[in-house]
């Protein structure tokens, strides 16, 4: 909390592309040209390009009449593909021209070393060209041409790939098995059984394609709460697209279930308490916070070093703020604030309090230091306020639905232990930056942002892996900058639209670093709080109490909405958060009393 932390979302000048094998088989009697169309003269008959991304133009080309002309926007980097049958065993090479930059030509699914190059710049058109040997089992490659994120449109032109052509592809069949899992108030998971041939799979929602993936699994999402959708799937490759599977009907949740922690009120105010420290705001005692208050997180419980897991919490010292309780009238306060339906947890981090998991020593040193403070004050739970370095990817975690990052699995552990000891009234609450979640849209795990700096998303894989006991993601949606919504357009904090879009993406879901097989599902809206700065000096992104209402009415009722559209109305929406309940005392509780007059209804 309380940090800034400007965004500046900067291409790297060079990106790291995967090794290229160094083959130069003699062409063989056999060899021939497999790739289709790959001068698009046919239009992009036999090409697959992403978002809806490409286009043939008539000029520039580099031979004939067309070329193929693909744009990135936002999340997606205009990936243009074609599914290629091959034979086991054999040497290919794959060529191509482009004009642009930062332009890839690569191939995936050799079963050896898929091989990728690349153009940093191409003002007039160049050449690709790299080789690849396919393994022992592979009948069918996918060769594709990219752009990247942020570019202007690039050019591709006379694709080839050329070596010994596969047996004919046969047009996959219609899939079997499609189930719908557990719904939720926005969400629907999907899984069906895989199809021989298959390299692809479209999902539709009635008659309309939503999401086309490569797995076995979707989830439909930013549905509505309490109604009904009808799903089916196909399978696709390079013959074409099946029949569709047999229908399959689930109806989503009324929006109203599960509270993972205990009760809270349908609308819940929560805020921050400085309560083991002193800055401008004044200390603010336990007894003195006002009933507008829920949930009350104490700030902070903080790690005796960043690897211990050793954790510790204790009262602002005198000498700091004199006007400081005793710890037995504290944690009295904490028990008349209980006794009057409120929560109180231990809030671990904040802006100095960086936490890194990275062993299961530090686990299981937190479980125990975490656990005797919440024994030791009589508390209802925890929040986690990771930030800095706490939460970081490693290479090659790119998948936040199965992390392997040491530092996330481990936290994810021990919250579950966490859980299980003290059982369902456990309230779990947190409160990541924008930058750790909101972010993962365009950069998780991959790509030049994930390169540079790996908590791009960082804390999906914590939300996703702990939904079912989350009691409520408070993300701050300030001291962050500029972050891209669900329109693909960038959303400055302060006014309205920030909270809006920022919002509505935990509600709807969204496909991580643009992988529509990848989406991150929404979360409940009793689930979502918005996190606010209470003041001008409590951090950069202050909104005004006009604008949080404008927010809060597009949001609960789709009124007041401006250039932002919301995916669905969430009605449910539990709440604000602020930073921090002694900031709003400093600005004369403008937050909290503002929270207190809105009509919800």
């Amino acid at each position: 909390m309380d940090r800034t932390r400007p965004l500046t979302l900067l291409l790297a000048g060079a990106l790291a592309v995967g090794g290229l094998a160094a083959l130069t088989p003699a062409a063989q009697a056999a060899d021939s040209e497999l790739a289709r169309n790959g001068g698009f003269e046919a239009g992009l008959d036999g090409w697959n390009c992403t978002a809806g991304s490409g286009a043939v133009v008539s000029s520039p080309v580099h031979s004939g009449t067309k070329a193929l002309q693909a744009t990135p926007a936002g999340s997606d980097n205009a990936k243009c593909s074609q599914t290629i049958t091959v034979k086991p065993n054999a040497a290919y090479t794959l060529s191509g021209w482009v004009r642009g930059s930062y332009v890839y030509l690569g191939v995936t699914g050799t079963g050896t070393t898929d091989t990728s190059t690349w153009t940093q710049s191409a003002p007039d058109w160049q050449k690709l060209s790299t080789t690849f040997t396919t393994g022992a089992n592979t009948t069918s490659v996918t060769v594709y041409t990219h752009g990247w994120y942020g570019t202007p449109a690039y050019q591709a032109d006379d694709l080839s790939l050329y070596g010994p052509g596969g047996d004919p592809v046969q047009l996959p069949a219609a899939p079997t098995g499609l189930t719908a899992g557990s719904p939720t108030a926005t969400s629907v998971p999907l899984s069906w059984t895989a199809v021989p041939g298959a390299t692809s799979y479209h999902v539709y929602q009635g008659t309309t394609r939503i999401q086309t993936v490569t797995g076995t699994t979707a989830t439909a999402t930013g549905l509505t709460a309490s109604t009904p959708y009808t799903f089916q799937v196909t399978a696709a490759n390079s013959a074409g697209e099946s029949p569709k599977s047999a229908p399959v009907t689930a109806t989503t949740t009324s929006g109203g279930g599960g509270n993972p922690g205990g009760t809270l009120p349908a609308r819940a105010l929560v805020g921050y308490l400085h309560a083991s420290f002193a800055n401008g705001s004044g200390y603010t005692r336990m007894a003195d916070v006002p009933d507008s208050w829920d949930v009350i997180n104490l700030a902070f419980g903080e790690p005796t070093s960043v690897t211990s897991g050793d954790i510790r919490f204790s009262l602002c010292p005198a000498t700091e703020c004199p006007n400081v309780e005793s710890p037995a009238d504290f944690k009295a306060a904490i028990k008349a604030k209980q006794a009057a339906g409120k929560k109180v947890l231990i809030s671990i981090g904040g802006q100095n309090g960086q936490v890194q998991l990275a062993t299961t020593a530090a686990r299981d040193a937190f479980v125990t230091s975490v656990s005797k403070i919440i024994d030791e004050y009589g508390l209802d739970g925890l929040d986690i306020d990771f930030e800095g370095h706490s939460l970081s990817l490693q290479t090659g975690d790119t998948d936040f639905r199965s992390p392997t990052t040491p530092v996330i699995v481990h936290l994810i552990q021990a919250i579950k232990t966490l859980k299980a000891k003290y059982g369902a009234k456990f309230v779990l609450t947190m409160a990541p930056e924008t930058f750790f979640v909101q972010l993962g849209y365009q950069f998780y795990g991959s790509g030049p942002w994930g390169g540079q700096d790996p908590r791009a998303g960082a804390y999906l894989p914590v939300i996703h892996a702990l939904r079912d006991d989350l009691t409520l993601l408070h993300v701050q949606d300030y001291n962050s900058g500029p972050i891209m919504g669900l329109d693909n357009q960038y959303h400055s904090m302060g006014g309205a639209d920030f909270h809006i879009a920022m919002t509505d993406m935990l509600l709807a879901g969204f496909p991580v670093a643009g992988n529509t097989a990848r989406v991150f599902p929404g979360l409940r809206p009793d689930q979502v709080a918005i996190g606010l700065p209470a003041s001008t000096q409590a951090g950069n992104g202050h909104t005004t109490p006009a604008e949080v209402n404008k927010a809060l009415d597009c949001l609960t009722r789709k009124q007041n909405c401006g250039t932002y559209q919301t995916h669905g109305t969430w009605s449910s929406l539990r709440g604000l958060m602020t930073w921090s309940i002694n900031w709003d005392r400093f600005n004369q509780w403008e937050f909290s009393r503002n929270f207190d007059a809105y009509d919800w209804s």
